[in-house]
């Protein structure tokens, strides 16, 4: 097999903190066959990679006789040079790899390759070591929906408002705590969702300004361990006041559905079948999806988004729980199952839990409530 050379794209290139053990913002990994790897870092980072990196060798720059040829060049010639010092002028590199970085290292005469499929059966199967890591982070993203769900449920309702403390409870000030609490654990997530309504009808919607009485908060946090670099993934949706009928039969189809798609998990099953489940229990309670054949009616709430994803070293890795996806759901694979009902100018609702694949089922690393009622969460 050609030899494997890495470059990151920043300090969150799961491939290449797979491949070393070492996530860096800029530096060198090459594997020129098993056993045999190296891991170059600047004089910043040296230290730390010596200490962390599983690379056989970690070289500072005069080691490696690294030399400053600018931004983009510097990496891709100090890699081709190594590989001729072996003899070799082929190497496998990432899809993550960034277009310039490739260009230089054919530039510098290396015959690369692109590993489409680089490292995705080893990282879908998860470790022992590595489903830990997950579900320790599970555990830190169902404290921080405690406490958003927390300060959400000591507000008092004025005007149809959130007040707390003599201000109005803004995303942004939930965003906060969750921040807070996550950071003391060890965890971070800079993109979690905290988004009130009708905005949160956008899945994607990170969520700004006051939030609402008597309309869906949806609370989306994936951390990530700050040592581990593993995430989990959690999404609960709460009402704070009176809850509108059409929320409560949103929330209620998609628990429904929630509970359909992991009883449909287990090893051998394609995932497409697993979002197929899923899609039919919301067509069944008289909604919608985007999924073909699963239309459901026109005008009302609908789903337009997968049934879940892979979870790892990047928050959405493989396998896809979608409707092409004919790819089996294998062993070891951790998985989120997440529907969700969406209507512009009203809101929307999700549910998630994560948790693994086995020959027999789903073992779920979520142990929260799934309720609308922010006090069943104490």
């Amino acid at each position: 097999m050609k030899p494997l050379v890495l470059i990151p794209s920043g300090d969150a290139d799961a491939d290449f903190t797979y491949a070393s053990g070492f996530p860096v913002e800029t530096g060198l990994y090459i594997r020129f066959a098993d056993g045999d790897d190296v891991l170059v870092a600047s004089p910043l980072e040296i230290d730390r990679a010596k200490s962390q990196s599983r690379a056989a060798r970690k070289l500072g720059y005069s080691e490696a006789g690294y030399v400053d040829h600018g931004e983009y060049a510097s990496w891709p010639r100090l890699a081709a040079r190594m590989l001729r010092e072996k003899g070799l002028e082929a190497a496998r590199v990432s899809p993550r790899l960034q277009a310039v970085y490739l260009e230089e290292l054919r530039s510098a005469g290396v015959d690369v390759e692109i590993d489409r499929e680089l490292f995705r059966a080893e990282r879908r199967h998860k470790t022992s070591e590595e489903a830990a890591f997950i579900q320790a982070a599970q555990r830190a993203a169902e404290a921080a929906v405690v406490e958003v769900v927390r300060q959400l449920a000591s507000a008092e309702i004025r005007d149809g408002m959130l007040w707390l403390e003599g201000r109005q409870l803004t995303s942004e000030r939930l965003y906060a705590r969750a921040q807070l609490l996550l950071g003391e654990m060890g965890f971070s997530c800079p993109d979690m969702i905290v988004a009130g309504s009708p905005e949160c009808a956008m899945p994607h919607f990170r969520g700004e300004g006051p939030i609402r009485a008597g309309a869906p908060v949806i609370i989306d946090i994936f951390p990530s361990g700050r040592a581990s670099h593993y995430y989990g993934d959690l999404t609960r949706t709460v009402v704070v006041g009176d809850v509108p009928d059409e929320i409560r039969r949103m929330h209620a189809a998609a628990l429904q559905a929630l509970d359909a798609g992991i009883e449909s998990i287990k090893a051998g099953v394609p995932g497409r079948d697993v979002h197929h489940t899923v899609c039919q229990v919301l067509v069944d309670r008289g909604y919608g999806t985007t999924t073909k054949g699963y239309e459901g009616p026109e005008g009302g709430p609908k789903m337009n988004h997968s049934t879940g994803h892979g979870v790892g070293l990047d928050v959405h890795e493989e396998p896809g729980l979608r409707g092409p996806s004919e790819d089996p759901l294998r062993e070891g694979d951790v998985v989120t199952v997440e529907p969700g009902l969406y209507l512009l100018g009203l809101g929307g609702v999700r549910i998630e839990d994560t948790g693994m694949v086995t020959s027999n089922g789903f073992a779920n690393f979520t142990n929260i409530t799934r309720s609308l009622d922010p006090k069943d969460y104490f």
